[in-house]
């Protein structure tokens, strides 16, 4: 076994140390990219999807030169983002992606979102569309996603307990956002910043959550990211907060608050400091 590894890496050195024979494949037309992550609480839209604990996250997209692509994003979940019991999120993308010339991009598509394990009536699609713009060190971007009718957005409970109110009841939503990711010259380190307004299920969904817990809400996030010069791995940390009022709270307890950690009892809406550490290929 020993001789065999010897050998490998002997011809290994050969090829590599050949250029005039060898010659560099030609890209293809798709290029596959993604990322993995662990962070220290997975906050969807300012609310925490794992009852303020660690996730695990992982994407992947295929991209053709057309602009096409498709790709898969997953996460687990606690809490308030288990929708119905599933343990975790998988999310399913397909869109376009053109640019316009002088640095600006269009983006459309639509997301898929699973819970698989999950109860009945949780899967939900979501359009969007984005459009950004690159000046100079500084990327901005808007979005729009909305998601129509659907029965894992209805109003089918009005508070945590009154039980069923309309069952098979279908509500929409809709989230519109901008940010801004800007790298500081000379460094790795890039600032971010965040702002999303949600409207959508003013009640509880059939599974005793909603996508927009409180009808409508501003979520936002400022941080920074810092790429581990030589390596794969960026580092970020974020400030992470929603306007919506406790008062706004109090019909969605005890739904709407953390249930099985050291922090029991406390808000999933609350600010907080999220902490990543993210390894793209």
């Amino acid at each position: 076994m020993f001789m065999k590894y010897q050998i490998a890496c002997a011809a290994l050195a050969l090829l590599s140390s050949a250029p005039a024979f060898a010659q560099e494949e030609p890209a293809g037309p798709v290029t596959v990219s993604g990322s993995v992550a662990l962070v220290s609480d997975y906050r969807f839209r300012g609310v925490s999807q794992s009852d303020r604990g660690m996730a695990v996250q992982g994407g992947i997209t295929a991209t053709h030169e057309s602009g096409f692509y498709v790709g898969a994003w997953g996460s687990n979940l606690g809490g308030w983002g288990r929708f119905g019991g599933a343990n975790m999120e998988l999310d399913l993308i397909g869109g376009y992606s053109a640019s316009l010339g002088e640095g600006t991009t269009v983006d459309v598509g639509l997301t898929w979102y699973m819970y698989p394990s999950g109860a009945d009536k949780t899967d939900f699609a979501e359009p969007y569309v984005k459009l950004s713009h690159q000046f100079g060190p500084v990327k901005g971007l808007v979005g729009v996603a909305y998601a129509p009718k659907q029965q894992a957005l209805g109003n089918w409970q009005s508070s945590a307990t009154s039980g069923i109110d309309n069952p098979g009841d279908k509500e929409d939503n809709l989230y519109v956002w901008g940010d801004l990711n800007a790298g500081v010259p000379n460094t790795s380190v890039t600032l971010k910043a965040h702002l999303g307004w949600s409207d959508g299920n003013p009640g509880l969904g059939p599974n005793g959550t909603s996508i927009a817990p409180t009808g409508k809400y501003l979520d936002w996030l400022v941080g920074a990211d810092v790429a581990v010069p030589g390596t794969p791995l960026t580092v970020g940390v974020a400030y992470v907060d929603t306007d919506i009022a406790r008062v706004e709270e109090e019909y969605l307890r005890p739904n709407f608050m953390v249930n099985d950690s050291k922090d029991i009892g406390k808000s999933i809406a609350r600010s907080t400091v999220v902490f990543s550490v993210t390894a793209a290929f």
